[in-house]
C-alpha cells in the first residue's frame, strides 16, 4: 500500500509538472514565433484544437517515457541525484520527440531559433519536473529516518546473529526502514535472547507468519546451519514473491564474487531481484513483447510447416510441454516442437546426447538448427520467459545443480530465456556436470545484463541457427 501510494505521488507530480511545462512553453512559443499567428490573441491561440490536444497528449507521453525509463520501478530509497539525472535525460528524449513531430513545422527562419526552442522546452520540462521530485524524495527519506515510514520484515533465523541484525535494523541510524514483525526458526536451537513482544514462528508455519504479519520482506540470517540448508531455504523463499535479503558475506560465500554495491556499505542484498537498472528491465520486457509478437506472426508459415513435419514423422503431439523452474523459482510450462519419441522418458528424466536414439528424424534436424525452440516465443509473450536469459531447467536437475553450484539459486532473479550466453558459448548440456560448467556463463550474464550483451547473444544465436551448430 505504501509503495502504491508513493508511486502515485511521483506520477501525479510528474504529470502536473509536464502540464505546467508544456503550458508555459506554449505561451513562450506564442510570443516567440515571428508571425504571431496573425492577429490571434494569446487566449485564442491557447484554445486552438492542436494546442489543446498537445496539452492532453504530451504530458501523458512524458509519463510513459518516465515509466519506460524505470523511474517508477523503485519508489523508496531514491537518490536525489538520480531524480535530477532521470528528469534531464527523459526530458531531452521527450523534447526531441515533440520537436520532430510538432515543432519542426514552425516557420522559424534561422536554424538557431530551432535550437533555442528545443533548449527552452527541455529546460522547462527538466527544471519544473526536478523540483517536485527532489522534494518528494527528501520528504520520504526523512520519514524513513524518523521511522514514520517502515517496511514490515520477517527474520528467518533465531541465532544470536539474527537478533543482533534485527536490533541494528530497528535503530534510528539505520536507513533501510525495516520493522521486524517476527522471527522464524530455521533449524536453530531455542534462544533465550528473543526480543520481548516479537512473535517467533516455526519454519513450517512460514506461510502463516507471512499472512498474519503482512511482511513484505524476508531477511535470511543463517546461524550454524550448513550452506546446503541455507540454499534450500533461499530456494523455498523465492517463490513467495517477497523480497528476500541476505547478508553480503553470505552472498560472497555463495557466489565467490563480491557485489559492486557492497562498496557503498550495503547492509543487505536482495537476492530476489537482479541488479539491473529499471530502464534496462523495462525496455528488455518491452522488447520481448514486441519481438515475440512479431516472431510469431512472421514465422507462422514456418511454424505451420514444422508442425506438419513433426506430425507426419512420428506418433505423438506436435507441441511438447514440460514443467520448468522460472522467474522467482515459479514453475511454468515450456513449449517446444516434439523432437523425441512419445515414450522418450518412460524410465524417468534423462538428458539427451548427440547420438540419442530417442530423437526422431525430423527432431534431429530441428535440434541442429534450434528450430524446436520456436514455440517458446509464446512463453515470452505470456511473461514466463525472455528472449535472452539463463535457460530454465527441471526441478529434478535444479536440485542436483544446487548441490554442486550454490550460486544456481541466483539465476531465478530474472526470467529464463529462449537463448542464453551459456547456450551460445557452451551449447546443450548432456549431464549435470556440463550444466554446472555452462552455468558459469549464465552467472556472468546476470552480472553484466545490458542491451549490448543481449544483441551479442542474439547475433551468435542466429549464427548457430544458420550454420546448424546445435546438436
Amino acid at each position: 500500500m505504501q509503495t502504491t501510494k508513493q508511486r502515485s505521488i511521483y506520477i501525479l507530480a510528474d504529470y502536473l509538472s509536464a502540464n505546467v511545462a508544456w503550458f508555459a512553453f506554449n505561451i513562450i512559443r506564442y510570443y516567440t514565433l515571428p508571425y504571431n499567428y496573425g492577429l490571434m490573441t494569446l487566449g485564442g491561440y491557447m484554445s486552438m484544437t492542436t494546442v489543446l490536444l498537445g496539452q492532453v497528449f504530451f504530458p501523458l507521453m512524458m509519463i510513459l517515457l518516465y515509466g519506460i525509463s524505470g523511474y517508477y520501478n523503485k519508489v523508496f530509497f531514491k537518490s536525489r541525484l538520480d531524480d535530477v539525472l532521470n528528469a534531464g535525460a527523459v526530458s531531452l528524449a521527450g523534447t526531441l520527440i515533440i520537436f520532430f513531430t510538432v515543432l519542426f513545422n514552425d516557420k522559424i527562419d534561422d536554424r538557431l531559433g530551432n535550437f533555442e526552442m528545443i533548449l527552452i522546452l527541455w529546460a522547462l520540462f527538466f527544471f519544473i519536473t526536478s523540483v517536485p521530485r527532489v522534494c518528494i524524495t527528501s520528504n520520504a527519506t526523512t520519514k524513513i529516518r524518523r521511522r514514520e515510514i517502515s517496511f514490515d520484515a520477517l527474520v528467518i533465523g533465531t541465532s544470536p546473529q539474527a537478533f543482533s541484525l534485527a536490533r541494528d535494523l530497528e535503530t534510528k541510524h539505520n536507513n533501510m526502514g525495516f520493522h521486524i514483525v517476527g522471527f522464524v526458526k530455521n533449524g536453530e536451537p531455542d534462544n533465550q535472547d528473543i526480543p520481548k513482544g516479537v512473535p517467533v514462528y516455526d519454519y513450517t508455519d512460514l506461510d502463516l507468519a507471512m499472512g498474519v504479519t503482512g511482511a513484505s520482506a524476508l531477511i535470511l540470517v543463517p546461524g550454524k546451519n550448513s550452506l546446503q540448508h541455507t540454499l534450500d531455504t533461499i530456494n523455498h523463499l523465492l517463490p513467495t514473491g517477497k523480497s528476500v535479503f541476505i547478508t553480503p558475506d553470505l552472498y560472497h560465500f555463495i557466489t565467490s564474487r563480491p557485489r559492486t554495491a557492497m562498496v557503498a556499505g550495503q547492509v543487505l542484498i536482495d537476492v530476489s531481484k537482479a541488479n539491473i537498472p529499471g530502464s534496462t528491465a523495462n525496455l528488455k520486457r518491452l522488447g520481448d513483447i514486441v519481438g515475440a509478437a512479431l516472431a510469431l506472426i512472421v514465422l507462422s508459415p514456418v511454424l505451420a510447416a514444422i508442425a506438419i513435419l513433426v506430425k507426419r514423422d512420428s506418433k505423438g503431439p506436435v507441441i511438447y510441454a514440460q514443467e520448468r523452474i522460472g522467474y522467482k523459482k515459479k514453475p511454468f510450462k515450456i513449449y517446444k516442437f516434439r523432437t523425441m519419441r512419445n515414450d522418450a522418458e518412460a524410465q524417468g528424466p534423462a538428458l539427451s546426447a548427440s547420438d540419442d536414439p530417442r530423437i526422431t528424424r525430423i527432431g534431429r534436424v530441428l535440434r541442429k538448427y534450434r528450430l524446436d525452440e520456436l514455440p517458446q516465443f509464446w512463453n515470452v509473450l505470456k511473461g514466463d520467459m525472455s528472449i535472452v536469459g539463463p535457460r530454465p531447467e527441471r526441478e529434478y536437475y535444479v536440485r542436483q545443480i544446487i548441490q554442486r553450484a550454490p550460486y544456481y539459486a541466483l539465476v531465478h532473479q530474472v526470467r529464463p530465456g529462449i537463448t542464453s550466453w551459456g547456450m551460445v558459448k557452451y551449447g546443450y548440456a548432456q549431464n549435470v556436470d556440463e550444466m554446472v560448467e555452462r552455468l558459469q556463463w549464465d552467472l556472468l550474464y546476470l552480472e553484466n545484463i545490458s542491451f549490448a550483451i543481449d544483441l551479442k547473444i542474439l547475433f551468435y544465436t542466429v549464427r548457430t541457427v544458420v550454420t546448424g551448430k546445435g546438436i
